[in-house]
This record gives structure tokens, C-alpha cells and sequence, in this order.
């Protein structure tokens, strides 16, 4: 139980940096602003996560030729939750897997046999029966990572939405195809985030509220642990595939806007895309090129400018 949430939890908080990433990205290519990741608004509400995701995605957007072309006479506000609320949610995700990998390594170096024998200075020893066995403590950080992990495909999959949506994408074509009305471009793409994201909402449900008694009633409290373990990674891997499905969605954003250049950084980030799959320029099958972003993220190809 341990060493398959562990892993999921370390995978998790990769997709967790790479969604701010993959989120300025979209920003760039929604001409969105960076106003919102001020670090003085962060600092009155100093969440370590938030501070840091904030911080973050200035890093990765200083120096954009985008953002300056933008920057006078725009009749917009500010954006949209999805990309002005992204220091608030991701940053929030990365504090709920901070607390999960120190509750993982305190399990780590714990004795949880049963029962367990404690030495007298004056030799022997006592044995003492206890519950240290017991998963609570990790079933609850689990079904936690889960509900956060959630999230963050959640508000990935409105940018990416945002990205095709003719009536909000900021001038973009329709789903991003060069040819729209004869062409779907990413549409299919967008649905299949959507039911990734359905299926991560039905598998974060908690099981650590389920115990079921078993050995004849002794064992008649249980944390469920291992199908939180397990459910956990499932929707790791979700997450990967939506935050894959945004970098590609983004990237061809980010073409529709030349010859203006984003940043330095996200600039980077683009051609590493472009790396693993190819700019759309009529319908194809895409589960190979989403299968292929997200085994590049699991990779590490983009941990450079994860932060």
C-alpha cells in the first residue's frame, strides 16, 4: 500500500508543477494576463503553495512578446477562474501532496508489526500488542491526494474547453483546426478530458469511509487503504493524460498567435511538444499523440520547467 500510493503521490505532484506549465501555456495562447499572480496578493494570503505557484508562472511568463501586445486597450477585466485562479488550486494541490508524502514518510520509518517488542535497559523484554498495522492514517492522505488530484484535472480541463470554444477562446479558430466546420481539430480531445475527469470524479470517492468488518469480527474496524492506494494511481494517470491533452491543445494555441512569441520559457515548453507529437493539420486519430504526451510527462521530458 505503501510503496504504490508513494509512487503515485511522487507522479502526482509532477503533474501538479507541469500543470502550471501547461496553464500558461493556455494563458498565452487565450492572450490572458498575468496580473493575478502578483506576488503581493499572494503574500496576504500566504499559502506555501500558492506563494510558490504564483511565483512560479511569473517565471515562466516574464518576457512574453504576447502578453505586451495585449497589454493597452484591452476591453477584458481579468480572465477567467481557470486561468486567473491557477496560484489558488494548483498551488493548493501541491500543499494537500505535501502533507500526504510527510504522512508517507513518517509510515516509512515506523514500526507497524504487531506485536511489537520493546527491550528493558536490565535485558529481556516487554511484548506489547498494539495497532500500528492499522492503514488510517495513510487511507485518509490517499482519498485526500485523490479529491486534490481531481481538482486539478478539473480546472485543466476548463482551460482546454476554453482553448476550443469559439464563443471564449479569444479570436482562436473553432476546436483549433486550421479548417473549422470541415475539420473537428482538438473537439475529440476535449470530450475525452471531459470523461477522464468523470471517471477521476467516481474513483476519488473515499473508500477510507468504507470498512467492511472481517476475521470473524476481530478485525472489525478497516482503513481500506490498498483501493485508496489503488484508486489513487488510476487517477494519476488521468491527470497526466489531461494535462498531456492541454500542452497539445495549448501549443497549437500558441501557433494561431505568430508571429508573436510567448516567453523564453514557455517557449521551451512548446517546442518540447512539438518534440513528442506534431502540429494538427487535419483530422487524425489522436489517442497516439495523447497516449505519447502523457508518457512524456511521466518521463520527466518537460521537468525542466516544472519548477
Amino acid at each position: 500500500m505503501t510503496a504504490v500510493g508513494g509512487l503515485a503521490v511522487a507522479r502526482g505532484l509532477r503533474v501538479a508543477r507541469l500543470a502550471d506549465v501547461s496553464g500558461a501555456m493556455a494563458l498565452e495562447a487565450l492572450m490572458g494576463t498575468p496580473a493575478a499572480f502578483d506576488s503581493r496578493i499572494h503574500e496576504v494570503r500566504p499559502h506555501s503553495g500558492q506563494m510558490a505557484c504564483a511565483a512560479h508562472l511569473l517565471e515562466l511568463l516574464a518576457g512574453s512578446e504576447i502578453r505586451e501586445a495585449h497589454r493597452e486597450h484591452d476591453s477584458r477585466v481579468q480572465d477567467a477562474y481557470c486561468l486567473r485562479c491557477m496560484p489558488q488550486v494548483h498551488g493548493a494541490v501541491r500543499d494537500v501532496l505535501g502533507h500526504v508524502q510527510d504522512v508517507l514518510e513518517i509510515e516509512a520509518g515506523s514500526a507497524t508489526d504487531n506485536p511489537l517488542v520493546f527491550p528493558e535497559t536490565t535485558g529481556g523484554g516487554t511484548v506489547i500488542s498494539g495497532g500500528n498495522f492499522h492503514g488510517a492514517p495513510l487511507a485518509y492522505a490517499f482519498d485526500y491526494a485523490a479529491i486534490a488530484l481531481t481538482d486539478l484535472g478539473s480546472i485543466t480541463e476548463r482551460r482546454i474547453d476554453r482553448l476550443l470554444n469559439p464563443d471564449i477562446n479569444e479570436g482562436l479558430p473553432a476546436f483549433l483546426s486550421r479548417d473549422p466546420g470541415l475539420s473537428s481539430g482538438f473537439m475529440i480531445a476535449q470530450i475525452v478530458s471531459a470523461a477522464l475527469i468523470n471517471e477521476c470524479q467516481v474513483l476519488s470517492h473515499p473508500s477510507s469511509t468504507g470498512s467492511i468488518p472481517t476475521d470473524g469480527g476481530k478485525e472489525d474496524h478497516v482503513s481500506m487503504g490498498m483501493t485508496g492506494a489503488i484508486k489513487l494511481r488510476q487517477i494519476v494517470e488521468h491527470a497526466e493524460r489531461i494535462v498531456g491533452i492541454e500542452l497539445m491543445c495549448a501549443a497549437q494555441g500558441l501557433e494561431f498567435r505568430r508571429p508573436l512569441k510567448s516567453s523564453v520559457r514557455v517557449e521551451q515548453a512548446y517546442k518540447a511538444v512539438r518534440g513528442v507529437v506534431a502540429r494538427l493539420e487535419q483530422d487524425r486519430v489522436l489517442s497516439t499523440d495523447i497516449d505519447a504526451l502523457a508518457e512524456a510527462v511521466r518521463a520527466g521530458v518537460f521537468d525542466a520547467w516544472g519548477g
